[in-house]
């Protein structure tokens, strides 16, 4: 049996003004999907969030383009109808799966709202339920104070993006009218109300019901400062004495909005030799190298969120992938730490039968990764049609540095002591290289159960050329739950207390501590 997609409307954005229903729905939904821009936050998920509870499944569906152009051969409408397209069948597989669905709208559902695209391309094949919600219309009534329609009055609700010409033609009258989506259309609803003669009795409200409310006469607002979740409201004229100033409210809409996540699966993988294509297919998918940063996800971009969420399958290192929440909707391809290129030429099989791949990374892909491992097996002529992207993150020497102040605040350099795929002689002629010219040093890889003399070398090298006071920066697990940073002398670094999960910031003749707080002033002394 499969699963009910339920699109919830959550009102104009005050989380205590979601309906008990839509309250019950979203804390018992296997599966919450919601809409996001390209910067990842999510004003859906946010009013949600005090119903939201441990273990839930999220769909982060993240447009391809909001106001901006795109490439896409359909134009803009072409991207979105693909990008529905695609939202959908990732929601498919949950309801196949017999996982019920929500899909978080603010507003209403129905009413300008994003959940419509989605309803009208799954409702045929699932049972389905919307559940209305509170429109920003009437939040914004209620902020004003004012009653938007009395007796035989007549409402209308228009769109920004009409031409001034029929906004005007559409205004011109005694009855009440609303005028959404603004934003950049502010400039074009004004002088239409001015053309229809209705300037003077129209009200700006801005984002009503949030804490960020705003209620003012239209012939005031600052057009730069208007954002896409604010209207325009010609009130009843029927309510005489109601013209004091406004009072609290609230709004919001359902309209095209962002929202936020995405991830993975717990699922058995398959080995990563298994199945891989002998020759080019048709219908190639992607792979895309996402960093992860060095924590949870927290430290990730948007854009390693949208990735992660928009992904079939997930391949990685085993504890790097544990660290993207489930998804059963994804399959997930776990390997150890030593094979990257098999990693790499399963990923790009994977994506050759039309698959999306994302190749996790911790920290930043292109830095000691997967970046590399996948565009060098990349370059064979069998993968030659499949493309490969990576998405950058967080560097652990960029986590470890925050921890103490700014140890990388002038020239540094970074530098690997693993000797697994080059020699030690290469190593210690660049250790003392960069020794040498001055550099802060960030070290990776200093030393593992296997690999001891290599730190103890560095050390000794490292002081023929710094001071024993230089302060060296130890962070080990930074981000994770067992993090620790401390600061010592170059002399008192212990190799002992080091392993792979430690990177070291070596400050150069610049950098200054008092024990605790390190950085390397931007000047460097003639």
């Amino acid at each position: 049996m499969s699963g009910r997609l339920y699109g919830v409307g959550l009102g104009p954005g005050d989380p205590e003004l979601v309906t008990v229903k839509a309250a019950r729905l979203i804390s018992d939904a296997e599966v919450i999907a919601y809409h996001s821009a390209r910067h990842g936050r999510s004003i859906a998920r946010s009013v949600a969030a005090p119903y939201l509870r441990e273990g839930q499944i999220e769909e982060q569906l993240v447009y391809p383009v909001t106001t901006e152009t795109t490439s896409h051969p359909g134009g803009y409408q072409g991207a979105l109808d693909d990008f529905y397209a695609s939202a959908a069948e990732r929601l498919a597989a949950h309801l196949d799966a017999g996982r019920d669905v929500v899909v978080l709208a603010e507003g209403d559902p129905f009413f300008y709202g994003s959940y419509m695209h989605l309803h009208k391309r799954l409702c045929s094949r699932y049972p389905t339920t919307v559940v209305p919600g509170v429109t920003s219309v009437s939040g914004a009534s209620a902020a004003m104070g004012r009653p938007l329609v009395e007796r035989d009055e007549v409402l209308t609700v228009l769109p920004g993006t009409l031409p001034v010409a029929s906004l005007a033609a559409r205004l011109d009258g005694s009855d009440p009218a609303v005028v959404m989506k603004l934003g950049r259309t502010f400039g074009a609803v004004r002088e239409a109300l001015s053309e229809a003669g209705r300037l003077d009795e129209a009200w700006y409200v801005e984002r009503a019901t949030t804490s960020s409310e705003r209620v003012v006469p239209l012939a005031e607002v600052d057009p730069e400062t208007v954002p896409y979740f604010s209207m325009a409201v010609l009130p009843s004229r029927l309510s005489p004495g109601l013209d004091a100033e406004p009072g609290a409210g609230g709004v919001a809409e359902s309209a095209a909005a962002p929202g936020v996540t995405g991830v993975a699966d717990p699922a058995a993988a398959p080995g990563l030799t298994a199945g891989l294509a002998s020759g080019a297919v048709d219908c190639a998918g992607e792979v895309v190298v996402v960093g992860l940063g060095p924590g949870g996800r927290d430290w990730q971009t948007p854009e390693a969120q949208a990735a992660l969420a928009a992904a079939d399958d997930l391949v990685g290192y085993g504890p790097y992938l544990d660290r993207v929440p489930a998804n059963p909707r994804q399959r997930r391809h776990p390997s150890d730490n030593r094979v990257e290129a098999e990693r790499a030429a399963f990923a790009l099989d994977l994506a050759s039968r039309g698959s999306k791949v994302a190749v996790v990374s911790s920290g930043d892909p292109g830095v000691f990764a997967m970046a590399a491992a996948v565009l060098e097996v990349a370059e064979e002529p069998r993968w030659k049609h499949v493309a490969v992207r990576v998405v950058p993150g967080i560097t652990a020497a960029q986590a470890v540095a925050s921890r103490v102040g700014a140890p990388l605040g002038h020239d540094f350099c970074i530098l690997s002591l693993s000797d697994r795929l080059k020699p030690w002689e290469i190593i210690s002629e660049r250790l003392a290289a960069a020794a040498a010219a001055d550099f802060v040093i960030a070290i990776y890889n200093p030393a593992s159960k296997s690999r001891r003399h290599q730190i103890v070398d560095a050390k000794e090298l490292l002081l023929q050329h710094r001071e024993a006071d230089t302060p060296v920066v130890i962070g080990r697990d930074v981000g994770g739950p067992t993090e620790s940073v401390r600061v010592v002398r170059l002399a008192d670094l212990d190799p002992s207390e080091i392993d792979m999960r430690t990177l070291l910031i070596v400050g150069s003749s610049q950098s200054r501590s008092d024990g605790h707080t390190v950085y390397t002033p931007r000047r460097y002394p003639a």
